[in-house]
C-alpha cells in the first residue's frame, strides 16, 4: 500500500567496527563534537546500541543492514562461505559476492522505484551490481578495506638504507612492526590453498599467524640498500649521498639523492634514472605524502600507481634512512565502478582513490605516523566524493561504507589489554583508539551540511571491536578451519610427517567434526561429505557429544569455560542463523575469551569500555530531534525503516520492523 514519503534524500553512513560503548565514552570526554551534534538533531537509544545480529563479522551484517533479512535468510553466514555440499569440509569460498545473496537489497528497490541511487563500497552483497536499473550506481564492495583495494599492485613495505649495507636487496614478507628488517621463519606461515587476497581456500589454522587475527603482527615487505657517494649522476651536488629505493619485489629501482640543507641531511629526491634532471618526487624528513605517482606492476603489466610514503628516520649525517611505503594502487583501474564512466568523473573532480595501511601493532611510529594518517586521507577522499556526488550529481539515496575503525582496531584493540606481549602500555593503545574515533568524528562532521540540505542520515555499523580479558584460543577465526582446540577435544585429527609432527592436512579417517570459519562445526557425515565417517543415524548423538565437550573445555589459565553457547543447526534459527549455509553446530566463544570480533555473541563486552555491539544514530527529515528511545533496535530493523522513510516497498525477504518510535509521524 503506498504511503507518504517522509524524506526525499537519504544517506547511510556505514562505519565498519564503530562501537557505541567507546563512542559514548569519547562523547563524554568531549572528543566527538560532530557526533554529539547529530545526536542533538536526531534519535538513538541512550546507549547508542544497535542490537547486532549473528555472526558479528562484516559480510553477513552489512548484508543484513541492506536487506532487512537475517543470515539464515540471505545466506551470507560468515566472512567466508562454506563450499557446496560434496566438497571437503575444510574448503571455503569468498563470501563478499552479491551472487551468493538470497535476499533482495534495498538499493535495488529504490533504484527500480525511480530513485537515483548510489552504493559506495558496501562489503555485503553489493558487488557485482544485482539490478539492471539505470538509476543504480555501485562503487566497489568487492573487498572490505578501501575502494579499489582490488587494484593493489604491491603491499606495504619498509625501505632501510644504511652506509653499512653492502647491496640493495628486496625481501618479501621480511619486516615486522618492531624490528626492521628481521626475517621470520617462512615455515610458520600459513600453508595451504586459496587466494589470500580473496580470503578463501582450504587453509588450516594451527598457529596465530595462520588466521585473520594475526593482522596486528603480520610481516610486510622490506628492502635494504646501501648509502654511498654519488656516482654517474648528471646533477648530484658534492655533499649529496645516493641510495636506491626498491619497489615491486625489486623490479623497480629508483636512484635517490639524499640532500643536505642548513648543514643537515633533511630530504630525499627520487629519480627515474640518474640521467634525469628533475626528480619524480621529493620526500622531506617526517612529512606524510599522499598520492605519489610512480610505475607499478599488475602481474607482468606495468601501470601507473599511487601510494603514500613517509621518511620515518633520516640521520643528520645522511648515513641512515628509513622509509615507510604504503600499498600502491593502479590509478587506471575502473573495474569495480558501475557504470565505469563514474570512475573518470570521480577522479577528475575528487582525485584518485586513496590507499590504506595495515601496519601498526607494536610500533608507535607506524601507528601514529603511517596508519592513522593513511586513514585520515581515506576518510577525507570518501567524504569529498560523497559530498560531490550528493550535491553535484544529484543522487537521492546513498548507501556508503568506510572501513577505518575496523582495520585500525585490528592493529590496536587486542593490545588495550596486555597479555604479556605488548611493546607499549595499555594506556598508549587506548590513546591510539581515541585518535581513531576523533578521525571518525571528523568524517561524520563532513556530512552535517547535508542535514542542513534536507538529507536524512543514518549512522550505523555492522559490529564493534572488543578487547578480550584473556588471550583467545585458536577457535572462531572466520578465515579457515580452526584446528587446535578441536584437536584437544578429540574431534579433529591431522596427518603426521615421519617425525610425528602435524601436517597441514586433515586426517579424515579419524576426524569426527571440523570447526570451519567463525561459528560453524560440521559433523564428518557419511553420504554427505566426501570423507564421512559418522553414520547419519548417529548424527544426533555425535552432535550431543560435540556440545558436551565444548561446554566442558576449560581455559588452561583460568579454569573457566571458553564457549558461551553451542546449539544445533535447527535451534540456531532463534539467532537468525541455521539452514544449509550454516554448520551442524553453531557456537560462540565466551565473553573474555573471544577475539576482537566475529566469534562471540553480539552482546559481548570487553576491557577499556569496548563492546561487539554496532551503533545506531539517525537524524534529518522524518526523524525526531534530540530523542532517546527505549526500543531495542535490531540490525534487521534498519532497512525497513529506511524504506518507509523513502516511500518505497520493503525488500522482498525483509524480516525486520520499522523503528516507529523515532519517526516524526505516527503509523
Amino acid at each position: 500500500m503506498p504511503h507518504k514519503t517522509l524524506s526525499k534524500k537519504i544517506l547511510v553512513l556505514g562505519i565498519d567496527g564503530m562501537d557505541p560503548s567507546l563512542t559514548k565514552k569519547y562523547l563524554d570526554m568531549g572528543l566527538m563534537p560532530n557526533t554529539k551534534e547529530f545526536l542533538k538533531k536526531g534519535s538513538a537509544r541512550e546507549d547508542l546500541v544497535l542490537l547486532g545480529g549473528q555472526p558479528t563479522v562484516t559480510p553477513p551484517m552489512w548484508t543484513t543492514l541492506a536487506t532487512g533479512a537475517n543470515p539464515n535468510t540471505h545466506g551470507i553466514t560468515c566472512f567466508n562461505g562454506q563450499a557446496d555440499w560434496g566438497e571437503d569440509l575444510d574448503k571455503t569460498i569468498y563470501n563478499i559476492d552479491s551472487r551468493r545473496c538470497q535476499a533482495e537489497q534495498l538499493w535495488n528497490v529504490f533504484a527500480e522505484a525511480g530513485k537515483k541511487t548510489l552504493v559506495w563500497h558496501w562489503p555485503g552483497s553489493s558487488w557485482p551490481p544485482s539490478s539492471d536499473s539505470p538509476n543504480l550506481s555501485v562503487v566497489d564492495g568487492l573487498t572490505p578495506a578501501v575502494i579499489n583495494a582490488a587494484a593493489t599492485c604491491a603491499g606495504e613495505s619498509m625501505i632501510v638504507c644504511n652506509i653499512n649495507t653492502p647491496e640493495a636487496t628486496f625481501v618479501p614478507k621480511a619486516a615486522s612492526d618492531g624490528n626492521i628488517p628481521c626475517v621470520i621463519d617462512p615455515n610458520k606461515r600459513l600453508k595451504g590453498g586459496g587466494d589470500s587476497n580473496m580470503g578463501a581456500g582450504n587453509g588450516l589454522i594451527l598457529f596465530p599467524e595462520d588466521g585473520e587475527h594475526a593482522l596486528s603482527s603480520s610481516p610486510f615487505d622490506a628492502a635494504i640498500a646501501p648509502i654511498k657517494d654519488p656516482s654517474g649522476w648528471n646533477i648530484a651536488t658534492d655533499d649529496a649521498k645516493e641510495t636506491t629505493l626498491l619497489f615491486a619485489n625489486g623490479l623497480i629501482r629508483r636512484p635517490t639523492l639524499i640532500l643536505k640543507e642548513n648543514g643537515k641531511y633533511t630530504k630525499a629526491a627520487v629519480y627515474k634514472t640518474k640521467k634525469d634532471t628533475s626528480p619524480l618526487y621529493i620526500l622531506e624528513n617526517n612529512v606524510f605524502y599522499t598520492n605519489i605517482i610512480d610505475d607499478a606492476y599488475r602481474g607482468e603489466t606495468k601501470v601507473n600507481g599511487s601510494r603514500n610514503m613517509r621518511i620515518l628516520e633520516l640521520s643528520e649525517d645522511g648515513n641512515k634512512m628509513r622509509i615507510w611505503v604504503s600499498p600502491i594502487l593502479d590509478t587506471e583501474y575502473d573495474q569495480v565502478f558501475h557504470p565505469k564512466s563514474l570512475y573518470k568523473d570521480i577522479v577528475e573532480n575528487c582525485g584518485i582513490p586513496a590507499t590504506y595501511s595495515l601496519v601498526g601493532g607494536g610500533d608507535r611510529q607506524l601507528i601514529e605516523d603511517c596508519m592513522i594518517p593513511s586513514w585520515d586521507n581515506v576518510c577525507k577522499w570518501y567524504a569529498d566524493c560523497l559530498n560531490f556526488l550528493a550535491k553535484e550529481r544529484n543522487y537521492e539515496i546513498i548507501f556508503s561504507h568506510v572501513h577505518n575503525i575496523d582495520l585500525e582496531s585490528h592493529m590496536i584493540t587486542k593490545h588495550m589489554k596486555d597479555h604479556g606481549k605488548n611493546n607499549l602500555s595499555e594506556e598508549t593503545y587506548e590513546g591510539f583508539m581515541r585518535k581513531v574515533y576523533i578521525q571518525t568524528d571528523n568524517y561524520i562532521g563532513r556530512f552535517i551540511n547535508l542535514l542542513e540540505d534536507g538529507w536524512t542520515i543514518f549512522i550505523v555499523s555492522d559490529h564493534g571491536v572488543v578487547c578480550p580479558e584473556h588471550e583467545p584460543l585458536l577457535m572462531g577465526d572466520c578465515t579457515g578451519t580452526n584446528v587446535r582446540l578441536m584437536q584437544e577435544l578429540g574431534l579433529t585429527s591431522l596427518k603426521k610427517d615421519a617425525d610425528g609432527n602435524d601436517l597441514y592436512e586433515i586426517d579424515w579417517e579419524h576426524t569426527l567434526a571440523v570447526a570451519s570459519r567463525g561459528n560453524h562445526i560440521y559433523v564428518n557425515l557419511k553420504d554427505r561429505d566426501p570423507h564421512g565417517i559418522v553414520d547419519p543415524k548417529d548424527k544426533y548423538e555425535v552432535e550431543e557429544e560435540i556440545m558436551t565437550r565444548l561446554y566442558g573445555y576449560k581455559h588452561p589459565e583460568t579454569g573457566k569455560r571458553v564457549i558461551a553457547l553451542a546449539i544445533r543447526n535447527k535451534d540456531a534459527i532463534l539467532l537468525g542463523m541455521g539452514g544449509d549455509r550454516c554448520g551442524d553446530i553453531i557456537y560462540f566463544n565466551a565473553e573474555g575469551y573471544n577475539y576482537d570480533h566475529c566469534d562471540s555473541l553480539s552482546t559481548t563486552t570487553g576491557c577499556q569500555s569496548t563492546s561487539v555491539s554496532p551503533i545506531f544514530i539517525s537524524a534529518g527529515p522524518g526523524i525526531k530531534e534530540n530523542h532517546k528511545t527505549k526500543r531495542v533496535i535490531r540490525e534487521v530493523d534498519v532497512a525497513p525503516t529506511i524504506a518507509y522513510l523513502g516511500g518505497v516497498r520493503m525488500p522482498a525477504q525483509c524480516e525486520g520492523a520499522i523503528i516507529y518510535q523515532i519517526l516524526t509521524e505516527e503509523i
